[in-house]
């Protein structure tokens, strides 16, 4: 890539790839979906918003709700992420309610120390009978990847016409578009550049007002019918078809391990001030 288009150095990320599977991971586990490693005497986080509008002719939803686990990462496994002084876990929670329905949908990050945690609690609180089931992600382990993001939607102006022949170039040598197949990675992923549906909306830091730094990105999909050329692993892949195998009920274990889907198709991507002490977060989302 650097090789091809030396333009895009200064613009390199590190990101993680996840690559979550369908699995039953404890709370001493990396995960998507699981239970996470919470102490057994600190409260479980309830969303701040009192009242929640009904999703497709349901009735609004009153009272707290539960938050639900999204991300426990434990630094053993993810060595390259960046951790705060003292700390070896990261846990992202939010609203069941986030994408559209939720009044107040901030969701919650922790920076932990496993050591620290204690009593672990058995068993988190149930979510409302009326959260979208598509916001809730299912229990799944990770087998992280080290990755190189380059941007597509946030590249800057003038080096994407730069580079445009060159890369209508490859196109057409290759067969490989830019965006889809060589810049940033699809899926569930840490760092790099989220992975947009939509046009970038980035936010900023309520406190300092600078333009805040992405931690995690949650896809509807891992891959899609273009991306999957490059960014389907080898090992999921079929050796005649170079698409993904089907186990014996025909499913794709590789596409939607963790079964959540926003708006059509889009994502959540959320996002914290790493210049403030108190590391403020937000977040965005987005459909197709």
């Amino acid at each position: 890539m650097e090789q091809l288009f030396p333009e895009l150095v200064p613009l390199r990320r590190d990101a993680i790839r996840l690559h979550p599977r369908a699995g039953s991971p404890s709370p001493t586990e990396s995960s998507v979906g699981g239970p996470l490693l919470w102490p057994a005497d600190e409260p479980w986080p309830l969303c701040p918003g009192t009242s929640h509008p009904g999703h497709w002719g349901e009735p609004a939803t009153q009272g707290p709700v539960p938050m639900v686990p999204v991300v426990q990462i434990h630094r053993r496994d993810v060595p390259q992420l960046d951790f705060p002084a003292g700390t070896d876990l990261l846990q992202v929670l939010w609203c069941p309610f986030i994408v559209d329905l939720c009044p107040a949908p901030t969701p919650r990050v922790l920076w932990r120390s496993s050591d620290a945690v204690g009593p672990v609690l058995d068993t988190a609180p149930s979510t409302v009978a009326t959260a979208p089931g598509d916001s809730i992600p299912a229990p799944c382990v990770l087998h992280p990847e080290p990755v190189t993001d380059y941007p597509s939607w946030d590249m800057p102006e003038e080096v994407s016409d730069a580079l445009r022949v060159r890369m209508e170039e490859l196109k057409a040598r290759t067969g490989l578009w830019y965006s889809y197949h060589l810049a940033e990675a699809p899926g569930i992923k840490l760092g790099g550049y989220p992975s947009w549906t939509q046009e970038p909306g980035w936010p900023d830091c309520p406190a300092c007002g600078r333009t805040m730094d992405h931690l995690l990105t949650v896809t509807s999909w891992e891959y899609d019918g273009m991306s999957y050329r490059t960014w389907l692993p080898l090992e999921d892949r079929d050796s005649e078809t170079g698409e993904e195998r089907r186990d014996a009920t025909g499913s794709r274990g590789a596409h939607s391990p963790a079964q959540v889907m926003f708006g059509d198709a889009g994502g959540v991507y959320i996002f914290e001030c790493r210049s403030c002490p108190d590391r403020p977060v937000g977040h965005h989302w987005d459909c197709s």
